[in-house]
C-alpha cells in the first residue's frame, strides 16, 4: 500500500477513511513528519474493546485501513452475550 508522502495526500486518505467509516466527529491529520505520533505514541493506531474483565477482547488491525467498525460492532454483541446483558 502506498503511504502518503505529502501533506496533501494525507488529507486525502483521512477524508476517504472519515467518509467511509461515517465518522461525525473533526478529523485531524499529523504532519508527514509524523511530529504528533511520535511526541504522543499514536502507532499503531488500532481499534480495541476491553471486557468486563478488564483484558482485551477484541484487537483491531492497525489502522487506517484495519478499522473495521462492522467487526468490532459483532465483538461488542458477542461480549455483551456473554456476560448476560441485552444490547
Amino acid at each position: 500500500m502506498h503511504e502518503p508522502t505529502t501533506e496533501g495526500e494525507r488529507a486525502v486518505v483521512a477524508s476517504q477513511c472519515a467518509a467511509k467509516l461515517e465518522m461525525t466527529m473533526p478529523t485531524v491529520i499529523d504532519g508527514v513528519d509524523n511530529a504528533v505520533a511520535s511526541a504522543y505514541g499514536g502507532w499503531p493506531d488500532r481499534l480495541y474493546l476491553v471486557g468486563a474483565d478488564m483484558r482485551v477482547a477484541y484487537q483491531g488491525g492497525e489502522g487506517p485501513f484495519g478499522f473495521k467498525p462492522n467487526e468490532l460492532e459483532r465483538a461488542i454483541e458477542q461480549h455483551l452475550e456473554l456476560v448476560g446483558t441485552a444490547v
